[in-house]
């Protein structure tokens, strides 16, 4: 008999049965069997990784950058992580403190993997990226969702009356996905000094960081806190996601020991991208990034009479409220006619909202948002 590959196979470890899949990718494996689609799914950019950096990657395959570097990531560019780091997000550190990465997501994974225990726990702001709380159960840690609803603000005394003799860690994600919230520099300080006065380590998910609007601006607490894993890609900033390259930076013992972890898992990030990342750095995010806080205003702008919903700060998300207690029917009815969304449910411990991502034309914005606003008026 064929083997099952179901979470009743009994060579599946017990670990790995605590891994449900992607929400997120279940609906882009269904969107890639749809002709022309309307996609507010995905959280990827829609313009390309900008040519100078492509160009730069060329060369570099042309060069021989195509084996493995050093664990830890090439000098040249753990030196300019450091300078950025340093000028635009305040941190005191240098080359020999950054780790290049796998992404943000090989940076998360490394970080829970060097500091979750079983039986620890992780305060994690709901609604959340869906990887936080999946990684959080393999390796045994429980997830204490501290809720953000209606505005998806960070309340510090929520986070206070989450912490116990088990939490180990808070994590951050700010810009956030999938809620476009940006947490105020006040609310972060107030959140560093409820860490400090509990022991406990602060993990910093960024990599939303250029995509801020209304004058904001991005606020790292590790520049005032030093127990924080800070995390960054090139992922969203120069449309680099299938390139796999990011960057952490933390306490020293903990990112020793990221590197050693990452010698068994990742090896390292991607030799060419980390050559290409050089340039990437030199210019800065793309220039792409400014145009959607237009495309955000159109979003928000086609939804607010139709739904409640919160006009997103940063990232490329929105989350409007669709359905008093179950918006996965709503996501259904959307899908059947041609329009990819997320169901809340995959972000949250409330299943009444849906995730939208505005990283798509306005013409598909407008295309789309015509059918969600019909879908609303027939419910």
């Amino acid at each position: 008999m064929a083997a099952t590959r179901e979470d009743g196979d009994p060579r599946l470890s017990s670990r790995a049965r605590q891994v449900e899949g992607s929400g997120i990718r279940k609906v882009f494996d269904l969107g890639a069997a749809l002709q022309d689609p309307v996609n507010f799914s995905i959280g990827q950019p829609d313009f390309p990784v900008p040519e100078p950096v492509r160009e730069a990657a060329k060369r570099a395959i042309d060069q021989g950058w195509n084996r493995y570097t050093p664990t830890q990531g090439i000098a040249p560019l753990r030196s300019k992580v450091a300078e950025k780091l340093a000028a635009v997000n305040g941190l005191d550190v240098g080359p020999d403190d950054v780790l290049i990465t796998s992404g943000s997501s090989g940076g998360i994974f490394l970080a829970f993997a060097a500091v979750l225990d079983p039986g620890d726990e992780i305060i994690i702001p709901d609604p959340y990226f869906v990887m936080y709380t999946q990684l959080a159960a393999f390796f045994g840690a429980r997830p204490v969702l501290v809720d953000t609803y209606p505005d998806f603000q960070l309340d510090p005394e929520r986070i206070k009356a989450a912490i116990g003799p088990r939490t180990k860690a808070i994590l951050l994600n700010s810009p956030n996905n999938p809620t476009g919230a940006v947490y105020p520099e006040a609310t972060l300080r107030e959140v560093a000094a409820l860490a400090e006065r509990n022991g406990l380590l602060v993990i910093s998910d960024e990599v939303y960081e250029p995509f801020v609007y209304d004058g904001l601006h991005h606020f790292s607490i590790g520049s005032v806190y030093p127990d924080t894993v800070t995390l960054n890609a090139f992922s969203k900033s120069h449309s680099m996601t299938g390139w796999r390259i990011g960057y952490a930076v933390g306490p020293a013992t903990i990112l020793e020991k990221m590197k050693e972890l990452q010698q068994y898992t990742f090896v390292c990030a991607p030799s060419f991208a980390q050559v290409a990342a050089l340039t990437a750095l030199a210019m800065g995010p793309s220039e792409e990034v400014a145009g959607y806080a237009r495309r955000r205003d159109l979003m928000y702008e086609g939804l607010r009479g139709h739904f409640e919903v919160v006009r997103p700060q940063g990232a490329f998300y929105i989350m409007p409220r669709v359905d008093d207690v179950d918006a996965t029917p709503f996501a259904d009815r959307a899908l059947a006619r041609n329009v990819l969304v997320i169901p809340g449910s995959v972000f949250s411990s409330r299943r009444t909202h849906i995730r939208l991502s505005f990283a798509t034309s306005e013409e598909q914005i407008e295309r789309g948002l015509e059918i969600l606003v019909k879908l609303a008026s027939r419910a």
